[in-house]
């Protein structure tokens, strides 16, 4: 299966929030698609229905396709702690995300692009892998030769959300990742204990 390049907004309304960030198309019509989409469905969705949409949910969030959705699953059970929240952070250790969150990009979509075309150095190296594990104290930055792209200067001047566990300096135009988030710091409305049990079946 290739990666979902299709309408977002679709994506967003079958899951009845703005997964993908604000969406002025959504919030005219914030109910499923297809014409009974207004229409109350009969019938109470099953466990595994629950779950099951919780997961896609994740996956559509962060762009991950499903054999590295269940590969992170399988990282994050075998490591201590609660599972849940280990793959919620492990999503958030990936470069694209943090390319997202320091405002490189005005999307994940957005920096998956800005990563694969090569704009982005991790410690002073390229790196083009979206997927790229970063950990903590690793500094991230736009390569020097694509300082002055529009793309990138426009989404950090429209950027203003601040995480406590990312820096950034808008001058050099480089952060640091500073630390795993903990589950309360990660925004995103995803409930990962039905992710876990899902899997667990």
């Amino acid at each position: 299966m290739a990666r979902y390049t299709g309408p977002q907004t679709k994506i967003a309304r079958k899951f009845g929030e703005a997964i993908f960030g604000e969406d002025k198309a959504f919030e005219r019509r914030n109910y499923p698609p297809g014409q009974h989409g207004l229409a109350k469905r009969r019938g109470k969705k099953s466990e595994y229905a629950v779950q099951l949409m919780e997961k896609q949910k994740a996956k559509y969030t962060y762009g991950i396709l499903e054999r590295q959705f269940r590969n992170l699953f399988e990282k994050a059970s075998a490591a201590s702690g609660v599972t849940g929240e280990i793959l919620l952070q492990l999503c958030e250790s990936r470069l694209d995300n943090i390319v997202y969150r320091m405002g490189i990009a005005p999307s994940r979509r957005a920096a998956r692009q800005i990563v694969s075309h090569r704009h982005i150095t991790v410690n002073g190296e390229n790196v083009n892998v979206p997927s790229y594990h970063i950990k903590p104290g690793d500094v991230i930055a736009v390569r020097e030769k694509s300082k002055s792209l529009e793309a990138i200067n426009n989404s950090l001047a429209n950027s203003s959300t601040v995480y406590e566990w990312i820096t950034w300096n808008n001058d050099t135009k480089q952060g640091t990742f500073v630390a795993v988030p903990q589950r309360l710091q990660i925004p995103e409305n995803i409930k990962e204990q039905l992710i876990v049990e899902l899997y667990n079946k």
